[in-house]
């Protein structure tokens, strides 16, 4: 049964950073391309960042371009997104996904002042 843990999201002011982890279970973690996602209520959920199996490709989004870095630990079946210099607009809810399967619960992030 595939599973998708998300987990450090938070509040934080503009400028400041987080680090948010996937844990997977339930399929070959290192056979899979691994995305980031994010959904704000009312719009569609909008790709983030992306990463290939072995980690040696990553693609972001040009709104998060210079400022999140996507990144994997296959040893661990974890993914993970480290945002730094937040905006107010990167407040939504944070999805991992493998590409197949059910989607995580997401983790909210939040930059207010």
């Amino acid at each position: 049964q595939v599973q998708l843990v998300e987990s450090g999201g938070g509040m934080v002011q503009p400028g400041g950073s987080l680090r948010l982890s996937c844990v997977a279970s339930g399929f070959t973690f290192n056979n899979f391309v691994m995305t980031w996602f994010r959904q704000v209520p009312g719009k569609e959920r909008e790709l983030v960042a992306q990463i290939s199996t072995t980690g040696s490709t990553t693609y972001y989004h040009d709104s998060v371009k210079g400022r999140f870095t996507i990144s994997r630990e296959n040893a661990k079946n974890t993914c993970y997104l480290q945002m730094d210099n937040l905006k107010s607009e990167d407040t939504a809810v944070y999805y991992c996904w493998a590409g197949f399967g059910a989607w995580g619960q997401g983790t909210q992030v939040t930059v207010s002042s």
